[in-house]
């Protein structure tokens, strides 16, 4: 939620943030944002835009997080729709929700992507990601992304899939590690993510097909569903338009 209890005149601010917020919530408008008291958005960052709050809430824990200048600085583990980290890339038209996550992207807010296997979720079958925040980048790592494809990283279950123990333990090395893996992870500047203009879905760089490229079906009708819904979004404001025009 956008709304914080009048009980605190400033966010409280914490060292570690992890959280898997609803998904792709469309009740939050421009003036919802510029009416915030808490400078989670600031100047240049952008607002998602109604269609989905994906990124309101990475705004909301990116300002809750501890700055270095009072601490070790605060890091972020954050479940979100895979969608969050591609939609608008390669479009004609600047989206607002792109223009958010160019803002994490060029201020190196983002410490990393992981891309979940699909059907994991009972709400959905479309995979997630983790999106990593991190206010006190290592300087080794400052201007790169680590990103780590774990599509393929499941077993089968009824009714939904599931990630084995193992298959946890080599996800969390390889990324706490930054090691690079053949079809499974890899570390991508921030310059080769500007020139993808700013996808940040570790499926866009690391391919886990040994031939033709494919991506996950899930993934594919989440994205329809997601255009169907802008489409509708469009056509309602040129509606709105021509009615005022008298058309």
């Amino acid at each position: 939620t956008l709304k914080v209890s009048k009980t605190f005149r400033v966010l409280r601010q914490f060292d570690r943030v992890v959280a898997n917020p609803m998904w792709n919530q469309d009740w939050f408008t421009d003036k919802d944002y510029e009416a915030d008291e808490y400078g989670r958005f600031p100047k240049g960052a952008g607002f998602p835009g109604k269609q989905s709050a994906d990124w309101v809430c990475v705004h909301h824990i990116w300002a809750s997080l501890n700055d270095p200048s009072t601490g070790s600085g605060g890091r972020a583990a954050i479940v979100l729709d895979t969608g969050a980290a591609s939609r608008g890339s390669g479009s004609a038209n600047t989206t607002k929700e792109k223009q958010v996550r160019q803002w994490f992207v060029d201020n190196d807010l983002i410490e990393g992507v992981i891309y979940l296997p699909e059907n994991l979720f009972y709400n959905t079958t479309a995979p997630g990601i983790i999106l990593f925040l991190n206010k006190n980048k290592p300087a080794a790592r400052k201007g790169k992304l680590f990103l780590l494809n774990a599509g393929r990283e499941f077993e089968k279950g009824d009714p939904k899939n599931y990630v084995t123990d193992e298959g946890i333990a080599r996800i969390a090395e390889t990324f706490k590690a930054w090691r690079e893996e053949d079809k499974f992870s890899r570390i991508v500047s921030r310059e080769e993510i500007v020139k993808n203009d700013y996808n940040i879905s570790p499926s866009r760089y690391i391919h886990t097909a040994d031939g033709e490229e494919s991506r996950p079906l899930g993934e594919i009708v989440q994205e329809l569903r997601e255009l169907e819904a802008e489409e509708k979004e469009i056509s309602e404001k040129l509606n709105k338009i021509f009615a005022e025009l008298g058309i």
